[in-house]
């Protein structure tokens, strides 16, 4: 049978972006088409602007800091819609980047929303197309709690473009996404509270790296409220907010921030026409190589919900252009070892098992563990702490884990990934020679295990 394209993605985000890039270039005829905006979450509401944010943030930290340094500095004076505005000028320009990307790939970019009428067809505003292949990549969506009054709350979709920065702001979860906010909006003057409703967030990061934060959010003045939830949310006669919380404690504020977890994007897809199932959380269920119960139908990213981070993406629709397209280069996404960065205040870098998994997993352990002074808080009064901790595996002294809370871990834990990928021993971290000075050459320096 003879069909429109060979391959049809729906989503121009990362790693629909990336498949269909790579699979025209393997000389597949590709369509992508696309409803909001191109570049996907990350370009738009997720980690670019975020990291953006994120920078100004700091900006405050550098002020405090520079009096120790010699530098008189006049008192700063902050405003949020110059950020703003610069912020979407960038993401304008990427957007007008990842256009270029896929027309100078050859790739039909089409602009609508696209709905599945059967297993080998798409519909775009009336129009069918004929595909042997469907990828879907339509990513995902920030989940608010259906709770009365939730229509007053935000989300990371609408933080991006808040008019004014909020004087006073609830940020309710306890994943990374809301560590990050909470921290931006305090560095940035809000007076910020985080709500969560365990007894402490980050679940699944080690047990170290969460209370390590917890202490440094302390110190910076976030307001932490661990076993809390909202009941609902009422608008007050002045405009601003009232939080009433679940065990009866009233908060004002201004603007309640909803992180409480992301669904798969997949509304008014046309799933109902085609064979693919979702899985027991709703997400689109497939197997090792990215097929959904549908043959010709397959899927990536965020809407299968297995680790939901850009570069896995655009790693995921790499190993589909390639298995479709040039299968003497496929080779299998390995899901081990993924180093990861949480951009908080102060951020975090992790690789490889938590100290708790390793457990878990049944190795004997050994850990090492670091807590400093940054060499460049010496000279301020500033007390902020540095953490550094491998996790080794006793019997084999394969390095299971390294994690990090501290300036630059983001940076620093891209190198010990490598490290983590070739199977490094501690032996072999504490036979290379360290960069001095750094905070980095601690992971090289630690000697005596802590338990």
């Amino acid at each position: 049978m003879t069909y429109d394209f060979d391959l049809f993605v729906i989503g121009a985000g990362s790693g629909g972006v990336r498949a269909a890039r790579f699979a025209a270039g393997f000389g597949a005829k590709v369509a992508v088409a696309e409803s909001r905006y191109l570049g996907g979450t990350c370009v738009n509401v997720g980690c670019v602007p975020k990291k953006l944010m994120v920078y100004a943030a700091h900006v405050a930290d550098e002020m405090e800091q520079a009096a120790g340094f010699g530098w008189t500095l006049e008192e700063g004076h902050f405003d949020w819609g110059t950020l703003i505005a610069n912020k979407n000028r960038e993401i304008e320009r990427l957007n007008g980047i990842y256009r270029n990307l896929l027309v100078n790939s050859g790739v039909t970019l089409l602009e609508g929303h696209a709905r599945l009428t059967g297993a080998n067809e798409v519909e775009i505003d009336g129009q069918r197309y004929s595909a042997k292949h469907i990828l879907i990549a339509t990513g995902g969506w920030p989940l608010v709690p259906d709770i009365p009054g939730k229509e007053l709350a935000i989300t990371s979709n609408e933080a991006f473009y808040l008019k004014q920065l909020p004087k006073r702001i609830l940020v309710v979860g306890g994943g990374y996404i809301a560590v990050e906010f909470a921290g931006i909006f305090q560095g940035l003057g809000s007076a910020t509270s985080l709500l969560y409703r365990g007894d402490l967030f980050l679940r699944g990061f080690d047990g170290s790296v969460r209370t390590h934060l917890k202490d440094e959010l302390d110190k910076r003045g976030v307001d932490l409220q661990f076993n809390s939830d909202i009941q609902r949310i009422d608008q007050q006669a002045d405009g601003s907010l009232k939080a009433t919380l679940k065990d009866g404690r009233e908060l004002l504020t201004d603007c309640v921030f909803y992180a409480t977890g992301r669904r798969p994007m997949l509304d008014n897809l046309g799933l109902e026409h085609t064979g693919v199932e979702l899985d027991e959380r709703g997400f689109v269920r497939v197997d090792d190589q990215y097929q959904t119960t549908e043959p010709s139908i397959l899927a990536i990213g965020d809407v299968i919900g297995r680790v939901q981070l850009t570069p896995v993406a655009l790693a995921e629709g790499m190993a589909v252009a390639r298995r479709l397209f040039k299968p003497e280069q496929y080779r299998p996404v390995d899901y081990r070892n993924i180093p990861t960065a949480v951009f908080s205040q102060p951020p975090i870098g992790t690789v490889g098992l938590t100290e708790e998994q390793a457990i878990e997993a049944g190795h004997k352990v050994r850990v090492f563990e670091s807590r400093f002074r940054a060499m460049k808080l010496t000279l301020t009064e500033i007390q902020e702490k540095t953490l550094m901790k491998l996790v080794v595996d006793a019997d084999s002294d394969k390095v299971l884990g390294c994690h990090m809370v501290g300036p630059d871990a983001g940076e620093i834990i891209q190198g010990l990934g490598i490290a983590l990928k070739a199977g490094a021993t501690k032996a072999q971290f504490d036979e290379t020679i360290g960069v001095h000075p750094t905070a980095a050459e601690e992971f090289v320096t630690m000697r005596t295990a802590m338990r």
